[in-house]
């Protein structure tokens, strides 16, 4: 069993966006377990309490649609109100359609845009006052491989990525000595995304290969858990099996 008196995750809280299902949803598994106080947050309402019941330690949750930046501000303001602070600040939710550029789907983008840029901006705008007023906290934001290596029909969405990779690498460097500014690249991993990959054929490809949410969690824990002045600010992680 860890000791979670040398653990750099135990006490430490830690809000998750995208926490109904997949990667969100390990993290706040595997962070409660070490001790961890999470405060999760998601759309959809009955998987988030579905989450929060699996999870063995401390948990408070709140329906939240990242492309409102009020919904951000009340999670931070909750995790506040409920633990007396805010040290971590996980941007999980994400969507992802893949279709080549020809098919002009708009809206598509659009969504895109709003819940992989505007949302990961969303939160900052909420934490990061609140992080300058403690004198700490990290930013710890799951981005893609797709935006390191870019493959047809995810032009769009590997934009999106490369945007908030382009985001994370400048805050880092405007961040200062008291904060901590981590993104995290998943290759291709057991989540929903696979189910909007498009053609069955390439449904099947992906989740052939795909790695466990669990993979991607334990490296959000790894850059959590560094002690202060140490910081983790890119981490790869891909099923061997993807090129």
């Amino acid at each position: 069993m860890t000791d979670l008196l040398h653990d750099g995750v135990a006490g430490k809280v830690v809000a998750i966006t995208g926490a109904s299902s997949g990667i969100g949803a390990a993290t706040a598994r595997l962070l409660a377990a070490r001790g961890a106080r999470v405060v999760l947050a998601a759309r959809r309402d009955e998987r988030l309490a579905e989450v929060a019941g699996g999870v063995d330690g401390e948990v408070v949750t709140r329906v939240t649609d990242v492309r409102r930046r009020a919904d951000l501000a009340a999670l931070v303001d909750l995790a506040r109100e409920r633990f007396g602070r805010l040290d971590v600040l996980v941007a999980s939710a994400g969507v992802a359609h893949v279709a080549p550029v020809d098919d002009l789907a708009v809206e598509h983008w659009d969504e895109m845009l709003d819940v992989n840029v505007r949302g990961v901006l969303h939160g900052i705008a909420a934490a990061l006052p609140v992080f300058r007023a403690q004198g700490s906290g990290q930013f710890v934001t799951v981005v893609s491989t797709a935006g390191l290596r870019v493959v047809p029909g995810q032009a769009v969405y590997a934009a999106t990525k490369n945007a908030v990779r382009t985001l994370c690498e400048g805050l880092r460097q405007e961040a200062g000595p008291d904060l901590r500014v981590t993104a995290v690249s998943p290759g291709v991993t057991d989540t929903e995304f696979i189910v909007g990959a498009g053609e069955p054929d390439v449904v099947a490809r992906y989740a052939a290969m795909a790695m466990p949410a669990d993979a991607v969690a334990r490296a959000i824990a790894y850059a959590i858990e560094q002690p202060p002045g140490v910081d983790v600010n890119e981490i790869v992680v891909r099923p061997t099996a993807q090129s």
